[in-house]
């Protein structure tokens, strides 16, 4: 009995140190890892710079087209309607085939579709429901654009210790600066020299070639090894009913709504503030220089974090003391905004709320590492989604404030109350410890 029990112990230990040989082969090298985070954070910044692009180029099409606010708000908005709808699908598939296949059909998918964006806005512009047709086009970009996160978070869940995950992900989001810099200088520049249309060409054309290199480097990646076995069956058994029970998932989930509403607002809005309020101003000026602010604070809420756990602080307490500077950063500074007369404090506002993303960026956008680490793929997808309700809703609801009182003002102080609600929320239920 005891031989037999020694040999059935000696088998099972076999056993998990396989397992355990097999995950750990699974991450990343420091080389592999350098290679990704780059390729990754230009797939972000392009993501960026090719969503930020309608808004960027409405006031000019709504003028040339003759479009009312409430037109505009729907062909903004339309982007979150797809956008929200492939989050949770997405991360879950990722969390069983792999987050860079998933990644590589969606870049194929919004790249394209914003390259072939021209042709759809000339061809119907005659039609009877020509809105509709652009707002559909729009819809189908965001579908694809949906799937690149959650993918993203599948794939460093994959291969990344969990002790690096978070940091990983956290600087990846500062690619949405840098994307929406390009936007605002590069498009800004094709759309002076050039026309709007060309604007969505070179835009959709990088994508393709981001596309291109993405499918060589995944091609290389499954040469040299396969997904682990243990993050494919560890998505299966996920349990969402025990997930969906849990508080602090649904504070993590709300509080990250309503930054959302914050962020989605000012990136749909915004150029169409400035060219209403500040039609002087070049739009070069007001495309990139409130982004300024994103990627330094992104940096800065990553050291704060560190700093703060490495003092002794719990991950829930430094998750919700990052969370709290930006929604109070942002809030504060959306009611300045709603006041102030002069475009150097409309900028230094807008730098500011800005800048506070970055801190979000660091707390609860890596909060489904947290909360889930072994489903991070799938958890971060059904936060999103939900997060990506005020997309169209908040994007949408800001169109129809505007046309109906032409008061910027009252968009930016319901925009504020939503930010101190999420806060509240968050402070309340929010967690840093594990919960599934």
């Amino acid at each position: 009995m005891d031989i037999k029990t020694s040999g059935e112990t000696d088998r099972l230990t076999g056993v998990n140190m396989d397992a355990g040989s097999e995950e750990k082969n699974s991450f990343w090298s420091r080389r592999e890892r350098k290679r990704w985070f780059i390729s990754l954070l230009c797939g972000t910044c392009l993501l960026y710079a090719t969503r930020t692009s309608v808004p960027l180029l409405m006031p000019v099409i709504s003028k040339e087209r003759k479009l009312s606010k409430a037109d505009s708000g729907i062909i903004l908005s339309s982007f979150f309607w797809g956008y929200t709808l492939t989050q949770v699908a997405s991360g879950y598939i990722s969390d069983r085939i792999g987050g860079q296949k998933i990644m590589w059909i969606a870049a194929l998918g919004w790249s394209f579709t914003t390259f072939t964006l021209p042709n759809v806005i000339e061809e119907f512009s005659s039609g009877d429901h020509y809105v509709e047709i652009i707002a559909m086009a729009r819809t189908i970009t965001g579908a694809f654009q949906g799937m690149h996160f959650p993918s993203v978070i599948s794939l460093t869940s994959q291969h990344l210790d969990e002790s690096e995950r978070a940091s990983f992900f956290g600087l990846l989001t500062s690619g949405s600066a840098l994307g929406t810099l390009l936007t605002g200088s590069l498009g800004s520049y094709l759309l002076v020299k050039f026309s709007w249309a060309v604007v969505f060409q070179v835009l959709g054309s990088l994508g393709l070639l981001w596309t291109l290199l993405l499918y060589y480097q995944t091609l290389n990646a499954q040469r040299r090894r396969t997904t682990s076995r243990n993050s494919r069956e560890s998505s299966k058994s996920l349990p969402w009913r025990e997930l969906w029970s849990k508080s602090p998932f649904w504070s993590c989930v709300f509080a990250h709504a309503c930054q959302n509403n914050c962020f989605f607002v000012l990136l749909s809005w915004m150029p169409t503030y400035f060219h209403d309020t500040f039609p002087d101003v070049p739009s070069w000026v007001m495309n990139m220089v409130p982004w300024l602010s994103l990627f330094p604070c992104t940096f800065l809420g990553k050291i704060l974090s560190e700093r703060l756990i490495t003092a002794g602080y719990t991950v829930t307490a430094t998750r919700k003391i990052v969370e709290t500077i930006c929604f109070v950063t942002q809030a504060v500074n959306l009611l300045i905004l709603a006041t102030v007369e002069t475009f150097q404090s409309a900028m230094l506002c807008l730098m500011f709320i800005i800048g506070g993303t970055g801190f979000h960026n660091t707390a609860i956008a890596v909060n489904p590492s947290d909360l889930a680490p072994k489903h991070s793929g799938s958890v971060f997808g059904l936060m999103n989604s939900v997060g990506a309700v005020p997309g169209f809703l908040g994007v949408y609801l800001a169109g129809y404030i505007l046309h109906m009182t032409h008061s910027w003002a009252a968009v930016f102080v319901l925009t504020a109350f939503i930010d101190i609600l999420g806060c509240a929320v968050y402070l309340t239920f929010g967690s840093g410890q594990a919960i599934i």
